[in-house]
């Protein structure tokens, strides 16, 4: 059982008048157990009930309120091929209509006996004032008999309502608002134009006007986004302070050596990548550099070309990747890139023999070895490098901070550069990678055509779909077939399973055909030679699961079906289109996908729509959220206490330019900011493994 606390602010909501420990069980729920936490939680939205008219009171084109319930919801088809939703909500007085066009998905939202607010610019027809695309926010129960007044709205869970929140948060402000600490100096905050934080969190709870409101949410938000952007920047400064890194610079002879050995000329963005690189592997300054590319730009050209200028001023380099499919691809890839050349190289993984294992250590650490692939391996206690020059880490959003300081580590300070296929929000840059720098390569090695794709939503469009397939592959082409997963638990569930699809194809749609399946339980010697039977052109379709989402370059391969699509992300759905059509032909998606979800309709809508990796990756930040994006569910991706860096994109900008401003000249190291730096500190420092100091 929990006992008061001396600090009202960490005292249990319990205590609370109104509290009480059935309270206070429901409200941890939510992350909430303390006082401080009840003034933290940002409400959903507010509710405006100072405006709300009725039908009779409405005036054409200017924005006002309606407040009803939701009689009927019904769609129908335009001649022109769009859909119309209209939503009749009852307003007591008389009845308004919301339009709705192109939102199928708004049916399933507005049910009857729903009680919401419409706000907009209404017009007058037929004697009904109608709402084009209104603005609609959700009433609860108790909202129903409000009768004026603003309200915030927030998050809540089964047991706890909006009257009961609402009440106990205001009985927290009345007490401990004015305690709360204030950590921003006066004078950042008047450079800000940003209440105390007193008057943010009473005008956030218990605001008197629209404005109150959101110059509190603003405070909250901005204090939460600096303090982040400050360890960030903090970061950036730590790795600037440390020991220099060895000047590895490039010249024309290293140039022309290195790219003789690629039978393709470079695109211009692999050639500005490559620019921004060099300057910072010769200028002696340890780089930190993030490179992300467009699905299929080159990336990995761009990452060796890196790694043989270390070699070439007698350093080593290493190159690691977060899954040993993708280290050995590497290895491949630079090992027959490297055939004809004298460079040593030695691949590290898990699954060396000790005797294997040892004998790559004594390479490494006598620095024979002058090129290293491998996974987490490389990082391991034991591994000792003689002279490391340049680390490059592929899939960053794999590993954290800890695995990049880890090279950095016995005085040695070698250049990082990480690199990703998947391309990130630019929100999520500034957050997850803002200490590094940024490269972007956007184009695509010419001739390379946008992969045209379509959502199969019907048995009759499946059938069209698997025909066009048979004509391509009788031209010559091949498919990609992917799956969720590898096997079915129930042998009536109607999972797609790489197995039985397998089958079922062999049999059916594409008997005939030469097939293949590949999935990641399948031994890796037995998977690569089926990888390469479909490379050299023997199978005609190859049934797998994700492993094929970092696979051979089939240049062939132009046609892919994805089962189940609704299973995967945005950005994962993205990156296994770019395994095709990566020659001259014209490569096609087809996205099966019976699921009627409003965020699955969303999402594959958003893959048809654009072909565009950064815009998908904006979009896929703001349905799914950092952990998804990031490829993990691990707690803390980003510790953010109430800000959400798509919804607060504009504040987030405002933050870091705020937070690097002062971290650069000198200023936060004043004594006037020891509050806020040490706060900092507190939160930030083992996540980006800071110096105490600063």
């Amino acid at each position: 059982m929990s006992t008061p606390s001396e600090d009202p602010l960490q005292q249990s909501v319990q205590f609370l008048p109104g509290g009480g420990a059935q309270r206070a069980e429901l409200l941890e729920k939510l992350g909430i157990r303390t006082v401080e936490d009840l003034l933290w939680k940002l409400p959903r939205e507010l509710l405006d009930l100072t405006e709300v008219r009725q039908p009779q009171q409405l005036v054409e084109d200017e924005l006002q309120t309606v407040r009803g319930v939701v009689i009927e919801t019904e769609s129908r088809q335009l001649s022109n091929g769009r859909t119309l939703t209209a939503s009749l909500i009852d307003c007591g007085s008389d009845y308004v209509r919301g339009l709705f066009f192109n939102q199928l998905w708004i049916r399933q939202k507005l049910l009857p006996g729903s009680n919401v607010l419409f706000s907009g610019k209404p017009k007058r027809k037929q004697a009904r004032w109608e709402f084009s695309h209104p603005r609609i926010q959700w009433l609860d129960p108790e909202d129903r008999e409000s009768h004026g007044g603003l309200l915030p709205k927030y998050p809540l869970t089964e047991g706890l309502s909006q009257v009961d929140l609402r009440r106990l948060t205001r009985t927290a402000v009345e007490k401990c608002a004015a305690l709360a600490p204030e950590r921003l100096p006066e004078s950042l905050r008047l450079r800000l134009s940003l209440p105390t934080i007193g008057t943010a969190l009473r005008g956030l709870h218990a605001p008197r006007s629209r404005a109150d409101y959101d110059a509190g949410r603003k405070r909250l938000v901005l204090e939460d986004l600096l303090e982040f952007q400050l360890a960030v920047a903090m970061r950036k400064r730590a790795w600037r302070m440390q020991p220099a890194a060895p000047a590895l610079p490039g010249s024309a002879k290293i140039d022309a050596r290195i790219r003789r050995l690629f039978s393709f000329s470079f695109t211009p963005g692999q050639d500005e990548a490559i620019r921004d690189i060099t300057t910072d592997l010769a200028s002696g300054q340890a780089m930190h550099r993030l490179l992300q590319a467009e699905v299929g730009a080159g990336k990995t050209v761009v990452a060796i070309y890196a790694l043989l200028v270390a070699v070439a001023n007698g350093f080593q380099a290493v190159l690691m990747a977060p899954t040993e499919l993708l280290a050995n691809q590497h290895w491949d890839t630079i090992d027959a890139l490297l055939e004809q050349s004298r460079v040593e190289r030695v691949l590290l993984t898990g699954t060396l023999t000790a005797a294997e294992r040892r004998e790559a250590l004594r390479r490494i650490d006598s620095g024979e070895a002058q090129l290293v692939v491998g996974t987490q391996a490389v990082i391991q206690a034991d591994v000792r490098f003689a002279r490391l020059g340049l680390a490059v880490i592929d899939e960053q959003h794999r590993f954290g901070v800890a695995q990049r300081a880890g090279f950095a580590e016995n005085g040695a300070s070698p250049h990082i550069l990480v690199m990703t296929a998947t391309p990130i929000p630019r929100s999520l840059c500034l957050t997850a990678f803002g200490d590094l720098d940024l490269t972007m390569i956007r184009d695509l090695p010419p001739g390379r055509r946008a992969v045209m794709t379509q959502r199969i939503t019907s048995r009759e469009q499946q059938q069209r779909a698997w025909d066009f397939l048979r004509k391509q592959i009788g031209t010559g082409r091949q498919a990609y077939i992917v799956c969720p997963k590898v096997e079915t638990e129930s042998p009536t569930a109607r999972d797609a399973a790489a197995t039985k699809v397998f089958e079922y194809l062999q049999r059916t749609e594409l008997s005939g055909f030469r097939l293949g399946l590949v999935h990641g339980q399948m031994d890796r010697k037995e998977r690569a030679a089926i990888m390469d039977r479909f490379r050299d052109g023997e199978l005609n379709g190859l049934v797998a699961t994700t492993v094929v989402e970092v696979g051979v370059d089939v240049p062939n391969a132009t046609l892919m079906v994805v089962l189940q699509a609704e299973r995967f992300g945005l950005a994962q759905l993205h990156q296994l289109r770019g395994r095709i059509a990566r020659g001259t032909y014209q490569g096609y998606c087809f996205l099966f996908s019976e699921s009627t979800a409003d965020d699955a309709i969303e999402r594959l809508g958003a893959l048809e729509s654009t072909t565009d990796g950064f815009t998908i990756a904006e979009k896929d930040f703001e349905l799914r959220g950092p952990g998804d994006v990031l490829g993990t569910r691990q707690h803390g991706d980003l510790p953010l206490r109430v800000a959400n860096p798509v919804r607060d994109a504009a504040t987030l900008e405002e933050a870091r330019t705020a937070a690097f401003d002062l971290v650069e000249s000198g200023e936060f190291d004043s004594p006037e900011f020891a509050p806020l730096k040490i706060h900092v500190l507190e939160r930030f420092a083992t996540l980006f493994d800071l110096p105490q100091t600063g």
